[in-house]
């Protein structure tokens, strides 16, 4: 009984100190999607490589309405036409269709590559930001919503991030 009256204050004692170590801590918490996505970077990054993949884009829309026009006339005009023009325009159509997977792919993969670059680019700058306000604000840690269960929101620096996220968009623009 002795020992388990030991071990119960030894217990005690290591949470009432771990309480009290925990409160000399300040931890904040920044959630990452949110803040990036209405960051006005962004806004500005999603406009940019829309307007550097708009041509292709267009490219591959007019792509897709010659390969569908020329399968429309099969359809239509197939019966009527004779052996070597109905073969003829069948290949053409398996060739337009191989090129057009193979343009529609790279035109993805294109994409994809340079929307990471620069989400990339603005994650590093989004994470010198948030060192920045954790300076000062005076945070010991800081968690994203990645490694976290439960916050209070008294904790949370998204805002304080976002805000100077705009103000240096701001100043970036002047």
């Amino acid at each position: 009984m002795n020992i388990f009256v030991r071990i119960s204050a030894l217990l005690l004692l290591l949470v009432v100190c771990g309480a009290v170590a925990a409160e000399s801590y300040k931890i904040g918490f920044v959630n990452v999607d949110r803040a990036v996505k209405k960051s006005p970077q962004y806004a500005d990054t999603s406009k940019r490589l829309e307007e550097e993949f708009s041509r292709r884009n267009e490219e591959l829309i007019g792509r897709q309405k010659q390969l569908k026009k020329l399968e429309d006339k099969l359809a239509r005009d197939g019966a009527i036409m004779s052996d070597s023009e109905s073969r003829n325009l069948e290949s053409d159509i398996r060739s337009r269709r191989r090129q057009l997977n193979n343009f529609r792919e790279e035109f993805r993969e294109d994409r994809n590559l340079r929307n990471n670059e620069e989400l990339n680019k603005l994650l590093r700058k989004f994470s010198e930001v948030v060192i920045q306000v954790g300076k000062e604000e005076d945070v010991d840690l800081i968690l994203n919503q990645e490694s976290v269960i439960f916050f209070n929101s008294r904790i949370d620096l998204t805002g304080a991030v976002l805000d100077k996220m705009k103000a240096l968009h701001q100043a970036s623009a002047k």
